[in-house]
């Protein structure tokens, strides 16, 4: 059987019915080791809404990454439900999910999101060709010119700056035309200038590429470049 699309119409009732980018309904994520029990997410509640910037602010041990985690379809909820675009990650077959990480989902961790020993160039090509594009190549050139890197594409991943390379993994996003981008504390190794530098990259790709793009950061500061900011403590939104 062939892939499912995973943004046809979801089997419901009501047509009118207007999915989020990403959604959490009730989830709960517990983690065991023997008899002891960590819960990251109780009963968690969300909505970020296609084209949305978002932050998602809280301390260490909230449950950020973990819903990034799940977000991304590398893990699976204790319970709830997680939704892109109408769709529940749980219900989709491995090659689905292996399709939307590939096709329309893009991460950007707070460092090591390159292959070190590969140019930018070359780092870009090889998302793109994962992915599927045509002319991986040329969109790669562009992308990399597009934020900034037009003379830094020959140079290998390891001879970047840090704010260099975070914008490689942006500009891969970016040529991929990647639906949601889950940013996960993609300025934590960063001064303040190449933080603003990473952060307006970031808009960019949601301005200017039509992304989805989720951040989760514990600091304030940059929390405020996003348009909407959901507070999390606990493992859960707070109201």
């Amino acid at each position: 059987m062939g892939l499912r699309s995973l943004y046809a119409e979801p089997d419901t009732t009501a047509k009118t019915v207007q999915w989020g980018a990403l959604e959490c309904h009730d989830v709960f994520k517990i983690f065991r080791s023997g008899p002891v029990e960590t819960v990251a997410l109780r009963g968690l509640d969300l909505r970020v809404e296609a084209g949305e910037l978002v932050a998602v602010l809280g301390p260490s041990g909230c449950g950020k990454s973990t819903l990034l985690s799940l977000a991304a379809g590398l893990d699976e909820p204790s319970a709830g439900e997680v939704r892109v675009w109408g769709r529940s990650l749980g219900r989709l077959e491995e090659a689905e999910l292996s399709a939307y990480r590939a096709r329309d989902l893009a991460i950007v961790f707070q460092s090591e999101n390159l292959w070190p020993a590969l140019s930018a160039q070359e780092n870009v090509t090889v998302s793109l060709r994962l992915a599927g594009r045509e002319n991986a190549a040329h969109a790669a050139r562009d992308a990399l010119a597009s934020f900034g890197l037009g003379q830094r594409g020959a140079h290998r991943a390891s001879a970047l700056s840090g704010g260099e390379q975070q914008r490689v993994a942006i500009a891969a996003a970016a040529a991929r035309r990647a639906r949601l981008v889950l940013a996960d504390e993609p300025t934590g190794e960063l001064d303040q200038g190449n933080e603003r530098i990473v952060l307006e990259a970031l808009q960019k790709l949601r301005g200017e590429y039509g992304s989805t793009v989720v951040i989760v950061t514990h600091s304030e500061q940059v929390a405020a470049a996003a348009e909407r900011v959901i507070e999390l403590r606990d493992g859960k939104v707070v109201t």
